[in-house]
């Protein structure tokens, strides 16, 4: 049986139907690698949500996904992104606005109470804070946790780690100590041998009867030995 919808939706009209809805709202449209995505003004996004759901010509009814991106070098360093859906259409849209570390974004709970949890997770892992959301508060890191993990200045080893304690029989946290020291790691191949003595190969020469190892500079002056490959 054909699909009564097409696999992916043809883009044809979008931007137009868009700019027509949201007029001054609207601050930049694109179409690249066959998705849409528009930015709004911060203040209009519920407005901009309400409109592309509604008008007849979108239909966007669904929200999938709130994610967060963090651009550090700019004013504004993050972008929060909408993932909408239309059923009927069977068609996407990405909506974007940009903030600061202050300045609040407008919640969209009334429109999608789903969007309560996805704007914590947002807020856990970049702070960006949410204006209306009745219960903003850590969803995806432990209590007292400190920073938001995914800004690109947040150290990849974080800044405490936790583990359980056998002398004090519970979880405890403490600063974070990088057990293994930082290696040097030589990616040469292993038939070409390399240019300095193995550790543990010190040892071989000590041993009585046992060859002094050489390396592959010194096996190279080495002059061949009689009865050898020519």
């Amino acid at each position: 049986m054909a699909s009564p919808a097409p696999v992916i939706a043809s883009n044809g009209g979008v931007i137009d139907a868009v700019k027509a809805v949201l007029g001054d709202d609207l601050v930049y449209a694109q179409e690249a690698v066959d998705e849409i995505t528009i930015t709004v003004r911060r203040e209009a996004l519920a407005e901009a949500i309400i409109a592309l759901r509604d008008t007849e010509n979108l239909q966007y009814q669904q929200l999938m996904e709130i994610a967060g991106v963090d651009y550090p070098e700019r004013p504004e360093r993050f972008e929060v992104c909408y993932h909408l859906l239309s059923l009927t259409r069977n068609h996407r849209i990405r909506v974007k606005v940009v903030t600061d570390e202050e300045t609040p974004v407008p919640s969209i709970t009334h429109i999608w109470p789903v969007a309560g949890w996805l704007e914590r997770e947002v807020f856990d892992m970049y702070g960006v804070l949410f204006d209306g959301n009745p219960d903003l508060r850590r969803i995806l890191t432990d209590y007292g946790f400190k920073g938001h993990p995914q800004r690109k200045d947040f150290p990849l080893s974080g800044y405490v780690e936790m583990r359980y304690s056998e002398e004090h029989k519970r979880v405890i946290y403490e600063p974070v100590e990088l057990a293994q020291d930082f290696r040097t790691f030589d990616f040469m191949s292993p038939w070409e041998g390399a240019e300095y003595i193995l550790p543990g190969d010190e040892k071989a020469g000590e041993e009585e009867g046992a060859p002094t190892p050489v390396t592959a500079a010194e096996q190279s002056d080495e002059p061949d030995k009689p009865g050898g490959d020519a």
